[in-house]
Parts: C-alpha cells; sequence; structure tokens
C-alpha cells in the first residue's frame, strides 16, 4: 500500500523574493537621488551665507577706515573676517587659504585705488555659478559682477537666469564669480 505524504512548504518563493529586492533597489536610487539633491542644495545656501559673512565682516573690519588697504586673503584670515568652515588649515591659520562650500578658492582683494574690494568665488559648477551670479545681492555698495570675465555694471544687476546660463558655461567646475563693492 503506498501512502502518499502530503509535505508542506513555508517561507517566501524566489520570485518573491526577487520583487521586494527590486522594490528595494528602486526606493534605494530616489533616496540617493533625493539626498543629492538636498546636499547640492545646502551647499549653494552655504556658500551664499559664506559670501553674505565676508561682506559683513570685511565692512565691520573696515568701518572706520577710509579704504580698504592691505586687504587681502591673508589679512582677511589673521582680522578673522573669514568663517571658520571656510579655513581649509583650520582656525589659527596663517596660510591665506580660503575655500567656499564647493571647496573652490576664495580670493579677497581690494582694486588699485584701495576704495574697492572683491570677492571672488572659483570652483563652481554650472548651476552653482548660475545661482550666485543671477542672485540678487542688492545695490549697497555693490560696483559690479564679473562672471568668468564677462562685466555687468550695478545697473544690470541682477542678471537674469538666462543670461547667466550662458555665462556659466565652463566644464569641471571651472567658474568663478567675482563681486566689487566699495
Amino acid at each position: 500500500m503506498n501512502t502518499l505524504k502530503k509535505i508542506e512548504q513555508s517561507g517566501r518563493s524566489m520570485v518573491e523574493m526577487l520583487g521586494v529586492l527590486a522594490i528595494i533597489g528602486v526606493l534605494s536610487v530616489g533616496g540617493i537621488s533625493g539626498y543629492s539633491k538636498a546636499m547640492a542644495k545646502y551647499k549653494l545656501t552655504k556658500a551664499q551665507d559664506q559670501m553674505s559673512m565676508l561682506l559683513i565682516n570685511i565692512r565691520t573690519a573696515f568701518s572706520g577706515s577710509s579704504n580698504f588697504e592691505g586687504l587681502d586673503n591673508k589679512s582677511a584670515v589673521a582680522l578673522n573676517i573669514v568663517p571658520g568652515d571656510m579655513l581649509p588649515d583650520g582656525l589659527g591659520s596663517t596660510s591665506g587659504n580660503i575655500i567656499n562650500a564647493f571647496s573652490g578658492a576664495v580670493t579677497i582683494d581690494t582694486t588699485s585705488s584701495d576704495q574697492h574690494f572683491t570677492i571672488t568665488f572659483g570652483g563652481l559648477g554650472t548651476e552653482t555659478c548660475t545661482s550666485l551670479a543671477s542672485s540678487d545681492w542688492g545695490t549697497e555698495g555693490l560696483v559690479k559682477m564679473t562672471i568668468n570675465g564677462s562685466e555687468y555694471e550695478q545697473q544690470d544687476l541682477p542678471i537674469k537666469a538666462t543670461t547667466a546660463v550662458g555665462e556659466c558655461d565652463q566644464p569641471n567646475s571651472a567658474n568663478s564669480v567675482t563681486w566689487e563693492y566699495y
């Protein structure tokens, strides 16, 4: 007499497991994409804050002076004008190296007459350059803005986003924006 034994199986099938892995993969890609966008937005906001802080700190440090004589990266670091997060060598640095939120070089300098000063953010990608260049930095003391060598006088600022896109077309984060203030 043959007896058939019924075998019970429990668990998940291979098809079910592959479905779960596919869902996890899709969610992971979406999460990574969202994280990348959030980080880009954070860095852009941080770069805008850094520019604003430099401007305020320079104006405060030189408020009693008739000009900006001697202002450069080293003196700005020595006078504690530069926020600590912009110093790759850390607080107390004397090298004069300053970086922006995108790890690009920042240059602080004066014009030939020492009546104006400039702040240059380099190492910017296309989107960052476009956003910084087309932002409204106000007219209080802003003389002109230079984007990759193209100058825009105060009456032409802020420039349109479409103009900024055309100016910020350097590859590999080679864009720079310079603000000149009095």
